[in-house]
């Protein structure tokens, strides 16, 4: 039986991934209380063929249970030998009480004496030992539903592969870090197009900011020695089976010089016969 654990926190998606699942196939069941949870596996792994492929929501409704009981869950999972991946999904703390003011939905923990912010603040360090555990993180802080749907999709297609899928995502240090990379590289000590008027409002795929950065010797450097890093590493994180590795390089916009080295790079890896996935995030 294959089992997918949705966890995170409130506001930052489960609920889409829980939808995204059940449209692959995936029998689906949210806010699983912990005692009921080992009676439904145990039945599902004797009627495997009723339901192959199952996905739990497991979140902060269960309150302190979650972080003291969740290494239990899985030595039971483990137990029952059942193929069990963790998706977790969280997102910034603004843009969760953003999400929670234009749906009007009420946060699990918040109440009369508890304000949003404090109820996600508690939340955050609820659940903060379950992201631990993940096999797959998301951080949802700059996608909107379609791209969180895309993301749990392409997840979903890599879990069941086994095979190591290198994310190379660009981005701008002045929108903050992202949160699930694994390895973030900075760009910001190579020449910069945007002080090239006629190349500011150009992307690092446009001809003449690659033109630009194509003549810069410090830039060709620094792709090869970011390649020359991940060639000699990867082959270690296949090895232990690691599903998924997020590779950021950011600049100041994350509009140029890191646009044109993800590309680069994601030439290179593809050359070798790698999983690549590419996204930009200062251009979607």
């Amino acid at each position: 039986m294959k089992l997918i654990i949705v966890t995170g926190l409130s506001g930052s998606g489960k609920s889409v991934a829980l939808n995204t699942l059940e449209d692959s196939g995936y029998y689906c069941i949210d806010n699983m209380p912990f005692f009921l949870l080992d009676y439904f596996l145990r039945e599902s792994c004797r009627q495997q063929d009723t339901y192959p492929k199952v996905a739990v929501g497991v979140d902060s409704r269960n309150h302190v249970d979650v972080g003291r009981k969740f290494p239990f869950l899985l030595e039971r999972i483990s137990s029952l030998n059942i193929d069990c991946s963790i998706l977790f999904l969280r997102a910034d703390l603004h843009v969760l009480m953003n999400r929670f003011r234009e749906t009007r939905r009420k946060h699990p923990l918040a109440s009369d004496t508890v304000t949003l912010s404090d109820a996600i603040e508690q939340e955050q360090l609820l659940m903060e030992p379950v992201a631990g555990y993940a096999d797959f993180v998301i951080d949802t802080t700059h996608m909107n539903v379609h791209q969180v749907r895309q993301v749990v999709r392409d997840r979903i297609e890599e879990g069941g592969s086994h095979v190591c899928v290198v994310k190379l995502e660009s981005f701008g240090f002045k929108h903050g870090l992202p949160r699930d990379a694994d390895f973030v590289f900075d760009a910001r000590c190579l020449p910069n197009p945007y002080w090239q008027k006629n190349l500011r409002e150009e992307t690092g795929r446009d001809q003449g900011v690659r033109k630009f950065l194509d003549a810069s010797a410090e830039v060709q450097q620094l792709v090869k020695d970011i390649h020359g890093f991940l060639a000699r590493w990867l082959p270690l994180f296949k090895k232990e089976n690691r599903r998924y590795l997020n590779v950021s390089v950011g600049c100041t916009g994350g509009q140029h010089r890191s646009v044109y080295i993800i590309e680069k790079l994601a030439r290179l890896l593809e050359q070798e016969s790698c999983d690549i996935l590419v996204r930009h995030r200062e251009l979607t």
